[in-house]
């Protein structure tokens, strides 16, 4: 049926007068949604349980403060001081516990109080929860990926120091390293570090840590395989996986001129194809150097590419006779072929994607104070809201994926982007019949049913 053109088109005949109430309205009502989810959790007693003995109540309390932030983080807030733009937001409120949201300078001096031990407590926290979303999702192998990103900061802040920032070399920054559990899309753990270490700096540690932890929670029905890129290639991060036998891992290898690879690829007259324009062959580097492993099993692959890179230093390097190449090398453990062994070590692009999404949706980037525990525990606080939001959306049923050879994400995540337009943003309206509390949306049918069945997901975990 052909509608009329009066039936589409409405006169403005000029501005609309502008005043101001302090009616209970908000923009953000499926912030209650999720409340209720973070109460299933019972993430309330968690959080209490974690920080409060170490001096971290006040006035406003742990929770109080914490899922402050945790709101400020879902609904796009990328500064403390933006909790003064939300303060009369009855939802908002709701979801705080609160009458009354605190402060910018309140919330800052709350952080600044974060000692190690805080931070420790948090960090198991965090742990704990992704644990438990592994033991749902009843998961009998990991793959996690380790790497880092560089967080630029201002010049007085504490713990910073000028490192390898190729778009801003002369700013100091921060250089945190996480490991991503690939199939849930979750941050395991976070550690801040500045700015002029390298990947690898304490990775053996801090490895020892999270494989320790998932030991001892899961013990050995969990299998477990690790990806790292060519800066972990070094003889204390080898040496650990040399004494973990039970742990599969790859790791890219920097095409090093003492290595031999680089004599053996121009020699190579048989490459296994991958696709139609990668191949690789397998071969073996041995090492004759105190610290190093005796010998390591590399696959070394080439990438035809139509285009001379900037610097084109592999290209004069090896001047194929039948096209140009991108020569890439990789370390593994695992016994796979060729073809397979690439698209795995291809599945770290989700822990790209996850740091994309973590410094652009979830304010990781931000730097709130001059503190460095202060902004290690904001940063925790990122990744913990992250990680709630990928087990929120498991949890509300995300169309399952297909497993592949990348081992990436299990289920198909959407970005806090979208999920705010489909269901935080909606517009509310709380309001008191007969003296009995009720929350109004004002929706148009498709965000009707999202919600509704969102309510049910959440009914059916509880």
């Amino acid at each position: 049926m052909r509608l009329r053109k009066r039936d589409l088109r409405a006169p403005v005949k000029g501005d609309l007068d502008i005043t101001f109430s302090q009616e209970r309205i908000s923009a953000h009502g499926g912030l209650e949604i999720f409340r209720r989810y973070l109460h299933v959790l019972e993430l309330p007693r968690h959080l209490r349980e974690a920080l409060a003995p170490h001096g971290l109540h006040g006035d406003y309390g742990v929770v109080g403060i914490a899922f402050s932030i945790l709101a400020l983080i879902l609904i796009g807030g990328w500064r403390v001081t933006h909790l003064a733009f939300v303060g009369s937001d009855p939802i908002v409120l709701r979801f705080a516990g609160l009458r009354r949201l605190p402060a910018d300078r309140t919330v800052v001096r709350w952080l600044k109080r974060f000692s190690s031990q805080a931070l420790l407590s948090l960090e198991t926290l965090i742990r704990d929860l992704v644990h438990d979303q592994i033991e749902r999702a009843k998961l009998s192998s990991l793959t996690i990926d380790l790497d880092g990103t560089v967080l630029r900061t201002g010049a007085k802040v504490e713990g910073t120091a000028r490192g390898f920032n190729p778009h801003h070399p002369k700013d100091p920054s921060y250089y945190p390293l996480t490991a991503h559990v690939a199939s849930i899309g979750q941050i395991l753990r976070v550690w801040n570090r500045p700015g002029n270490v390298n990947d690898s700096h304490n990775a053996a540690g801090f490895l020892r840590g999270v494989l320790g932890d998932l030991r001892a929670r899961f013990g050995a029905r969990l299998r477990l395989s690790l990806r790292m890129d060519g800066a972990f290639f070094v003889p204390e991060v080898l040496q650990f996986l040399d004494e973990h036998p039970d742990v599969h891992w790859a790791m890219k290898v920097p095409l090093w001129k003492w290595l031999g690879l680089r004599d053996e690829i121009p020699q190579c007259r048989r490459w296994r194809r991958v696709d139609d324009r990668v191949e690789g062959f397998t071969t073996a580097v041995i090492f004759n150097r105190p610290g190093w492993p005796p010998a390591l099993r590399v696959v070394v692959y080439r990438k035809r590419v139509f285009h001379e890179s900037a610097k084109n230093f592999q290209l004069d390097l090896f001047t194929p006779d039948d096209g140009h190449f991108e020569y890439s090398a990789v370390a593994t453990s695992l016994e796979w072929d060729v073809a397979r062994l690439w698209h795995f070590m291809a599945g770290r692009g989700g822990h790209e994607k996850t740091l994309g999404e973590l410094k652009s949706q979830f304010a990781f980037d931000a730097i709130p104070t001059n503190h460095k525990e202060a902004n290690s525990a904001w940063q925790m606080l990122c990744v913990l809201a992250f990680n709630l939001v990928r087990s929120f959306q498991i949890a509300l049923g995300a169309p399952r994926r297909t497993r592949t050879w990348k081992h990436t994400f299990g289920w198909v995540f959407q970005s806090l982007s979208t999920l705010r337009f489909e269901l935080i943003h909606q517009p509310v309206r709380l309001v008191y019949p007969k003296g009995r509390a009720e929350l109004r949306f004002a929706v148009p049918p498709a965000a009707e049913k999202h919600i509704g069945r969102a309510l049910e997901r959440i009914a059916a975990v509880a």
